[in-house]
């Protein structure tokens, strides 16, 4: 099991249980996220993190066309 696989079973076991606790998926995640990101802050040269963080969001859409990836 890669660390990317277990970390999609993790994140899948926790939003069961947060379900079973009546929370919502989303909010779950928001949480999840925070508590995510705060951990790596507290581990990770701010710069560095940010840069990620940065990274993820500017690859959101799974559909956008890169002029690179052009044949």
């Amino acid at each position: 099991m890669s660390v990317h696989q277990w970390a999609r079973a993790a994140v899948q076991a926790d939003l069961h249980r947060a379900a079973e606790q009546g929370f919502d998926s989303l909010m779950a995640l928001r949480a999840l996220l925070a508590e995510v990101v705060e951990q790596n802050r507290q581990r990770r040269e701010l710069r560095e993190l940010a840069h990620e963080l940065q990274f993820l969001a500017d690859n959101l859409d799974e559909d956008r066309d890169y002029a690179f990836m052009r044949p």
